[in-house]
């Protein structure tokens, strides 16, 4: 069995709700946190980017968030959700981001309903009333985007999730969540160890195909 995380670490991580393997990360650094006695081993600061505007086609000036309400993306109005529960504290972004991830991974529906994201931060606990104000608040935009913008230009962010730890160290993380409690603290243990602490590796990257094949039984 593997054993308990004593060193605590922090992170910034750039992330949006429609990414798959954000969804995955999430699961797996929920596993890590079980396993290690409900502790999480790292402290996560959850910060947006958008992958609307890394993926658009419109040209090099185009920005999604100057899109009105009626044509933002589904992810676009997660990550402007993402804001407004980050407004009632940490704990309750801690609680609603899972929830909202599922929504959309198992779920899966589209994000871009006011209703069905306030529905989802009081099924968290949150302040329904606040959290619609501030969903619907244009202003929610600015942080998307200054978020987003800090990304690309401090990290070079150009996918989702990308951990950038304190002492500079960055990584963008692409996995499949693991089947056990040991698996999950052996990976968080191995990951760690190269993408805070190994700055010279700049990419491991499995061949396609067959990456995914033998992940799954």
């Amino acid at each position: 069995m593997a054993t308990r995380i004593a060193e605590k670490l922090k992170a910034d991580v750039y992330f949006d709700f429609h990414c798959p393997f954000v969804w995955n990360a999430r699961q797996w650094l929920d596993m890590v946190k079980e396993a290690n006695g409900g502790e999480a081993p790292v402290e996560i600061t959850w910060k947006p980017l958008s992958l609307s505007q890394i993926n658009q086609k419109v040209g090099p000036d185009y920005k999604v968030w100057d899109e009105p309400d009626d044509k933002l993306p589904s992810g676009v109005w997660a990550l402007r959700a993402c804001v407004a529960a980050q407004q009632q504290g940490q704990e309750a972004f801690d609680r609603f981001m899972p929830l909202l991830l599922k929504v959309r991974h198992v779920d899966r529906k589209e994000l871009n309903d006011p209703d069905l994201l306030t529905s989802v931060a009081e099924e968290a606990g949150l302040d329904g009333e606040k959290f619609k104000k501030a969903l619907l608040d244009r202003s929610s935009l600015d942080e998307v985007r200054r978020s987003h913008e800090e990304g690309v230009s401090k990290v070079g962010a150009f996918g989702t999730p990308t951990f950038l730890f304190p002492n500079g160290a960055s990584a963008f993380l692409k996995m499949m969540k693991p089947d056990t409690s040991d698996e999950a603290l052996r990976a968080y243990e191995a990951l760690i160890a190269i993408m805070e602490g190994e700055k010279y590796i700049g990419e491991v990257k499995r061949p396609q195909p067959p990456w995914p094949k033998g992940v799954f039984a």
